[in-house]
């Protein structure tokens, strides 16, 4: 059974910068393409970052370019979003998910091509 799990949110003020973990179980990260995901409240859940597996291909919404970064490390089955200089407008709560296998990151990412998801982990930013 695949499991994910992300951790790393928390209440943090506008500037600061927090790292995002996603850890998998019961499947190997090598063959999978991650993604992160994030919903505010009162909005459709939109597609953050990507990071294809074979060649490390990533994919950053224009709303973050710049300012979070998306890894892998493989050997530890985990990835991470790199965010910083937050913004309040980056509230929101935090998905990774892991692609359908043989997906490769697509310039816009949709939920549809994820199979496996965790339960989000909450980001505020204060003003």
């Amino acid at each position: 059974q695949v499991q994910v799990e992300e951790s790393g949110g928390g209440l943090v003020q506008a500037g600061d910068s927090v790292r995002l973990s996603c850890v998998a179980s019961g499947i190997s990260l090598d063959y999978y393409a991650i993604g992160w995901f994030r919903q505010a409240p009162g909005k459709e859940r939109e597609a953050v970052s990507c990071i294809s597996s074979a060649d490390g291909y990533t994919v950053y919404a224009d709303s973050i370019k710049g300012r979070f970064t998306i890894s892998r490390d493989n050997a530890k089955n985990t990835a991470y979003l790199q965010m910083n200089s937050l913004k309040p407008e980056d509230t929101a709560v935090y998905y990774c998910a892991i692609g359908e296998l043989g997906y490769y990151c697509a310039d816009s990412p949709q939920s549809v091509d994820f199979a496996s998801w965790g339960q989000g982990t909450q980001v505020t930013v204060s003003s």
